[in-house]
């Protein structure tokens, strides 16, 4: 009777033992969980305000913000390269705002800058090639994906004009050359006379000194104006024009002219432009890259970033090395971003008109 006794009080008091290891267990275990996830909420947290407190806000962050509730900020704007891009965008509001084509802002916009005799990156004011000749490149593209395009033109005065007509009259999409100047003076478009004397007095210093043969492209030396607009129906057409690189090679062309390096309109997501050292531009098909990282859901900011990482992983030597892209999408949204400090665009719609710094990868 004794034993049966002490074997049922040992049962019991074994099972009180089990039990109460099992409710410590599941104890620490509750407070595990809770501390866990107490834990997990301050990291979130602690995160997010690093994300925060690391974030530049810039004004292609103020221009971009509540797009869908400012329907008027929505769409209709001008972007253009550089500082020279204001007076051009102004003439290309204008025109746009009398209701006229996209592509007749576009065209008349760049047409100022191709005509202002103080712009040596451009035009009629342009810098020659190393034997002394400015040789012209332009090409347009529209919300239809027609394009036209002129290279190596001299004593033309309005290129960004000629690479219309040939988008629009002709089955080409380029010419280039004596063929091109040939198709201009077919087609009545006005001469002009390059280098202007102050142009060829420069030449003719550099010619002597023969100091800098291969000159960095910034914001003294930037050699093209590329722009972008949308219309108040969505619709984006864009242009660039140049003279090119100061003193290069003779019969040197850059990325300016080619359609998916210097410009490139896809009117299902957007456009870009780009402006700098043509051939590293031209190595990743620039403006191309972009609008295709559009559509595959990036920002115009950050699909700008990654063509500019693009070039930056192709080049070991980054002296010099300046590239920039500008670029817009259907919703209106716009991205700007280069290799090195100091590149900016003009911006323009119904309430702004003024020059953005455009974020960068790196100082000079």
């Amino acid at each position: 009777m004794r034993k049966k006794f002490f074997l049922c009080f040992f049962l019991f008091i074994k099972e009180l033992v089990v039990k109460f290891i099992f409710l410590q267990f599941i104890a620490k275990f509750i407070k595990l969980r809770m501390n866990r996830r107490k834990y997990l909420k301050l990291s979130v947290l602690g995160f997010s305000l690093i994300s925060i407190h690391n974030k530049r806000e810039t004004k292609i962050d103020f221009i971009n913000e509540n797009m869908e509730n400012r329907p008027n900020l929505n769409k209709a704007k001008v972007i253009s390269t550089w500082s020279h891009g204001l007076e051009a965008n102004k003439k290309a509001w204008e025109v746009l705002q009398n209701k006229n084509k996209i592509l007749d802002a576009i065209e008349e916009g760049l047409k100022v800058t191709e005509a202002d005799v103080t712009n040596r990156s451009v035009g009629i004011g342009g810098l020659p090639d190393c034997e002394g000749k400015v040789t012209l490149d332009a090409c347009i593209m529209d919300e239809k994906s027609r394009c036209g395009s002129v290279a190596f033109l001299e004593g033309i005065a309005h290129p960004i004009s000629v690479a219309r007509k040939i988008m629009e009259t002709t089955p080409h999409v380029m010419l280039v050359g004596e063929g091109a100047k040939q198709f201009a003076l077919k087609n009545n478009f006005k001469t002009i006379q390059t280098p202007l004397p102050e142009v060829q007095e420069a030449y003719e210093k550099w010619k002597k000194e023969q100091k800098q043969t291969q000159p960095q492209i910034n914001h003294e030396n930037h050699d093209t104006i590329g722009m972008l607009a949308i219309d108040e129906n969505g619709n984006i057409s864009g242009g660039c024009t140049t003279s090119g690189w100061a003193y290069k090679l003779h019969g040197r062309v850059g990325d300016s002219p080619i359609i998916g390096a210097g410009l490139f309109i896809d009117n299902e997501i957007g456009g870009a432009v780009a402006t700098g050292m043509g051939e590293a531009i031209i190595r990743i098909a620039g403006s191309h890259t972009v609008v295709e990282l559009m559509r595959q859901g990036k920002s115009p900011q950050k699909a700008c970033q990654m063509a500019v990482e693009r070039i930056i992983s192709k080049h070991d030597n980054l002296v010099g090395l300046q590239c920039a892209f500008l670029a817009i999408n259907k919703k209106g949204e716009v991205g700007a971003y280069s290799v090195y400090e100091g590149f900016n665009f003009a911006f323009t719609n119904s309430e702004k008109h003024e020059l953005i710094n455009a974020e960068y990868n790196r100082k000079w």
